[in-house]
């Protein structure tokens, strides 16, 4: 497992971290949530060394990480660092290479992630030919192709479309399954909320919620119904103990005011009145979460 144990770090006068603790544990996606300059990318390069902590200290597997054990983490930065004059399939070999892997253990690791990314036919092209969407996705494998215990990555579904996403996710989800923490950084917080198993979010330097995806939407759900009937449902607006947010016709959306069970009552009373197409809970967005956590 991956931990931060009260990391801070400052620039200046500006304190980037402040005491920042949380866990990527095995085998989860970890989705790290925050708004620009709340201290992502700061925790991120102190995790890889790049930057060094004022405070706190970077712990795996119960040890304090050292850079032996980071060289064999895998890190995708948010600013491209690949060279763009240098052929695809050779740049990502060379990762990993520099990695430690043998030329026919990068070769074969470098041909693997080519066809899960969908970029063999792209193997022999220099970098800059590449759409940026495409230079994503080698950039990703680079960070992959040494088979890391431990995957960083700053948004690495920035600028891929929605099938180029769900190539890179798959490519994710494997490494996860196979036992790897993985922490990653995304302002496309519906992409966030299919794929993360838990969730940080920092706000100014210091951790405004963490858990586990379920855990987050009841720490931060409240008790929200839809209720669709087969005419106006503007009496429920006259229901006592209950508190309207929305109101289209049929479809009502609201949560209770004071009342001990306005889900059942609202029910009891729909169905006295006609009839009911559908009654559900409504389950809080990660987008929602975050809003209410920063």
């Amino acid at each position: 497992m991956l931990r931060l144990t009260t990391i801070s770090r400052s620039f200046g006068d500006l304190r980037a971290l402040d005491e920042v603790s949380f866990d990527v544990r095995p085998g989860r996606m970890t989705g790290f949530l925050g708004a620009n300059g709340s201290g992502k990318t700061t925790a991120m390069r102190i995790i890889l060394g790049v930057l060094a902590a004022h405070g706190g200290t970077v712990i795996w597997q119960g040890e304090p990480v050292t850079q032996g054990v980071r060289r064999r983490f895998g890190y995708m930065p948010e600013e491209r660092g690949l060279y763009p004059k240098m052929k695809v399939a050779e740049q990502i070999a060379w990762f990993g290479r520099l990695h430690g892997l043998t030329p026919e253990a990068a070769r074969a690791n470098t041909d693997r992630l080519l066809e899960q990314l969908a970029l063999t036919e792209r193997a022999g092209d220099k970098l800059e030919a590449l759409s940026l969407g495409n230079q994503q996705r080698v950039q990703i494998a680079a960070a992959l192709v040494h088979d890391p215990v431990a995957l960083i990555l700053d948004e690495p579904f920035s600028g891929l479309d929605p099938i180029a996403v769900e190539t890179v996710l798959a490519v994710l989800r494997d490494r996860a399954a196979a036992g790897v923490p993985v922490l990653f950084s995304s302002h496309q917080l519906a992409v966030v909320e299919r794929l993360c198993d838990d969730v940080v979010i920092i706000s100014n330097g210091s951790i405004a919620a963490s858990g586990g995806r379920d855990e987050l939407r009841a720490r931060y759900g409240t008790a929200r119904f839809e209720l669709v009937v087969d005419t106006d449902a503007g009496w429920l607006r006259d229901l006592p103990g209950v508190r309207v947010i929305e109101l289209d016709g049929p479809r009502a959306l609201f949560e209770p005011a004071g009342h001990s069970q306005p889900g059942r009552q609202v029910l009891e009373t729909a169905l006295r009145r006609g009839e009911v197409r559908s009654f559900t809970p409504v389950v809080p967005t990660l987008d929602e979460i975050f809003k209410e956590a920063i």
